[in-house]
């Protein structure tokens, strides 16, 4: 069992040192899935922070009805697993707070 425990190659290059945190874990870049991405997980923060607040109610109903639309089509498109884990986050994060959002007074002012 001591191979149990031992780093593989994966996570730590011959170097020695620790891999770099990268989307692209098939070895091919993605830039507009990578953009997508990060851009879902961007919109879901501001959209469930802002929603937080009653007094932005406009800005959090409509970056989480961006965030959360935008988010199902990079779901779509993605092409790893980091990615639909980020998109996951996003996308959960923009409902949320779309719906504090909209209880708290909608998308108009």
């Amino acid at each position: 069992m001591s191979h149990a425990i031992r780093p593989t190659g994966k996570t730590i290059g011959s170097t020695g040192k620790p891999s770099m945190f990268t989307l692209n874990t098939d070895g091919q870049r993605h830039p507009v899935e990578n953009i997508m991405s990060v851009s879902t997980l961007v919109l879901g923060l501001v959209a469930f922070v802002s929603g937080l607040s009653p007094a932005a109610h406009v800005i959090a109903s409509w970056a989480g009805a961006v965030g959360f639309f935008g988010g199902l089509y990079s779901q779509y498109i993605s092409a790893t697993t980091r990615e639909r884990g980020l998109n996951i986050v996003g996308i959960v994060s923009s409902f949320v707070g779309a719906a504090f959002g909209i209880f708290h007074g909608g998308f108009m002012p």
